[in-house]
């Protein structure tokens, strides 16, 4: 049975990752007036350069933080045995906005369409942010051995920042609509800068996360159980956090806060696949870079010329792909008690 699910699991690996191959295909082709037919070898000049500057990079930037969430939010699933959790849950969201708001407040205003130092100022505060949000929950939480007072130092750290990023934004009342773009995310300003950051990232923090899977393997039989097995739990727990904060700092710190992708994408991958956490955290990556790729298309295209943000397009599709899944299971459920 463990070679079937090993098959399983890298069939439906290679269909992800056609699937993925096909959604950066069709996003080279949506442009400023909707989709387009191009041609990759030769052509117009002019094209080709939009082509190679814009939109590849663009197209590849959105897989790439969309299979960072994706990561984060199996492996926070995982961590704390709760399928609501989400890479945002130790707080590194409000921490990400507390330091692009603190950031835009000093720079003077949106810098959203600057030049790339701004940029990179920007996208250092977003993960500084992130980082120290998820080191202030530990300090809170007093380590990381118990879960229960983890999570609680999480949404406190993440109610607080959130409130001071508010209250700073209220006082710079011109870093409003940077911060209103930051909140709901965007890929257009990805550059091949921002995609090989995101590449390394991804490729620590799945490297890290899958040699630590069997951790999460043992935890889904409880704390207890896991110790009783020899899971050296305390310095578990810090790597897992540690490829946590990286796979959402990264990603947050290019396109800004991106909703529902790192919540859907396990249980999307749950719902099809039986695996270990080792396969479930490989999938999940590649389903939150397909999830990320479509909404990325589907912002760019649907209104075009107009550039929508494309943590609208993740918010409707998850909230309605969960409350699907909802749907489906509550009726047995109710079911089982009656």
């Amino acid at each position: 049975m463990t070679h079937a699910m090993t098959r399983e699991t890298v069939r439906w690996a290679g269909v992800l990752a056609l699937l993925g191959l096909a959604v950066m295909a069709l996003g080279l082709g949506v442009g400023s007036q909707g989709w387009e037919a191009i041609s990759v070898m030769g052509g117009d000049p002019v094209q080709q350069q939009i082509v190679w500057d814009i939109r590849w990079p663009r197209s590849l930037g959105a897989w790439l933080a969309g299979a960072l969430l994706g990561l984060a939010g199996a492996v926070a699933q995982g961590l704390f045995r709760n399928p609501l959790a989400d890479p945002y849950l130790l707080g590194s969201a409000s921490g990400a906005s507390l330091g692009v708001s603190l950031y835009l407040s000093v720079a003077g205003g949106s810098v959203l369409g600057a030049g790339g130092w701004q940029r990179l100022g920007m996208t250092g505060a977003a993960f500084v942010g992130a980082v120290g949000a998820v080191l202030l929950t530990l300090l809170l939480a007093r380590g990381v051995q118990q879960t229960l007072r983890l999570l609680l130092a999480g949404v406190v750290v993440g109610v607080v920042l959130g409130a001071l990023a508010s209250l700073a934004a209220l006082l710079q009342p011109q870093v409003l609509q940077a911060m209103q773009g930051f909140m709901l995310g965007s890929t257009a300003f990805v550059g091949w800068a921002s995609c090989a950051l995101m590449a390394g990232a991804l490729a620590v923090s799945l490297g890290v996360g899958v040699a630590l899977a069997r951790v999460l393997d043992a935890l889904t039989l409880g704390e207890a159980t896991a110790r009783s097995l020899g899971v050296p739990l305390g310095a578990a727990r810090i790597g897992l956090i540690a490829v946590l904060s990286l796979a959402t700092g990264a990603a947050v710190a290019q396109t800004g806060l991106i909703a529902f992708v790192g919540l859907a994408a396990p249980h999307a991958v749950r719902s099809r696949v039986h695996t270990t956490h080792a396969g479930l955290l490989v999938l999940s990556a590649l389903m939150g870079g397909v999830l990320l790729q479509s909404a990325d298309v589907l912002a760019r295209g649907l209104l075009a010329p107009q550039d929508l943000p494309v943590g609208m397009f993740t918010a409707v599709l998850g909230g309605v792909y969960l409350l699907w899944r909802m749907q489906r299971v509550h009726p047995a459920v109710n079911g089982d008690r009656t």
